[in-house]
């Protein structure tokens, strides 16, 4: 069974104008963001279910990028679920001021969180806080696309801050028993015990022992907080699941990058000649060891693909050709990627004499 899509490397790193069709308020510090896609463009924005979308805005002379997964069915028009973060450039701007008509810089989507629509089998979906947009995208393509079925266990503090609670609802009334759906709240009791508290390794470990015995599922989804992440991938281990029947995506990482360990020591100074393949083009320059291959190449590729720069969403996934890398820490690919010899640029230092990394692989 092929759950999988080839991960999705776009033509180019495109940005385009898109207007805002819909602003829709889901709570009080979160909303969902649907753009319109002119005729022209509808091929580049297709999407598969899974997929992110990375937004540009240049503030103070300076230009920030931010990216957002698609929480829309495959086939929609692209949506976008975005939660507020404290002081956030971004996420306070999409919440509160962006309004229908408004005009925002958005690139062609991509990642490799993705699932084909018309896969069936048996999905479970563990998501916390905002992890739910690409669920949300995956769930209900699935449930559309086939004979699939989903079980989604969702954590949130309380009822008020969950995102798409309608829309989950909506949902479950149109597919039934093929949809489980469990809420998970923290700082709201339930009224079974198993739904009221963090959902940690302790609680992960009981609904999938009790209520949703995992050996059931063909294929885990995990999104959310570093933390959730990493202990439901522990538990699914315990439980004996194989690693390559999970599938995980992070929206923040809340531990610091371990320290750079290079397998031979390195000059200061000491430089490598990296060539850059993108869109079909080559270049070449001697870029220094001990920054990463994205920061330094962009002084003359600044059309290189990026978004957060801290190794979970995988926008400047890139396969290196020839030579060797270190790469420091790796949230976003899977272990078939790395193996092919992918990595991310932001997270990764040019060892010895010569690297090729391509963009278009």
């Amino acid at each position: 069974m092929t759950v999988l899509d080839t991960p999705r490397r776009t033509r180019s790193a495109a940005f385009h104008t898109l207007t805002v069709a819909r602003v829709e308020p889901l709570t009080d510090d979160s909303a969902a963001i649907t753009f319109d896609v002119p005729a022209d463009l509808a091929g580049e924005y297709d999407f598969a279910p899974g997929q992110s979308l990375t937004l540009r805005r240049t503030m103070d002379g300076r230009e920030e990028r931010r990216t957002y997964s698609i929480c829309a069915p495959a086939g929609a028009a692209p949506r976008i679920g975005v939660r507020e973060i404290p002081d956030g450039l971004f996420s306070r701007w999409l919440v509160r001021e962006v309004r229908p008509g408004d005009e925002v810089d958005v690139q062609v989507p991509s990642g490799s969180f993705t699932v084909d629509p018309a896969t069936g089998g048996r999905h479970l979906c563990l998501a916390a806080g905002s992890g739910i947009t690409p669920m949300l995208s995956i769930a209900g393509s699935l449930l559309a696309g086939g004979d699939a079925e989903v079980a989604l266990v969702y954590g949130n503090r309380t009822t008020s801050s969950v995102m798409f609670s309608e829309e989950l609802g909506d949902l479950k009334n149109a597919h039934g028993a093929r949809l489980q759906l469990v809420h998970v709240l923290s700082r709201e009791p339930r009224d079974v015990e198993l739904f009221s508290g963090r959902l940690d390794a302790d609680r992960i470990r009981r609904i999938l022992t009790s209520l949703l015995p995992v050996d059931r599922f063909d294929h885990v989804w995990l999104c959310g907080p570093y933390a959730m992440v990493e202990q439901a991938r522990e538990v699914l281990r315990e439980l004996g699941v194989a690693d390559d029947q999970v599938h995980a995506e992070l929206f923040y990482v809340d531990a610091p990058p371990p320290e750079l360990h290079r397998p031979v020591a390195v000059r200061e100074g000491a430089t490598t000649d990296v060539t850059v393949v993108l869109d079909g083009l080559s270049a070449t320059a001697a870029l220094p060891q001990d920054q990463s291959i994205l920061d330094s190449a962009q002084a003359t590729r600044s059309d290189l693909p990026f978004a957060c720069k801290g190794g979970v969403c995988g926008t400047c996934r890139a396969k290196v050709v020839e030579g060797e890398v270190d790469m420091r820490r790796n949230y976003a690919l899977e272990p078939a990627e790395v193996e092919a010899g992918f990595v991310l640029t932001c997270q990764s230092f040019p060892l010895g004499d010569a690297v090729t990394v391509d963009f278009d692989a």
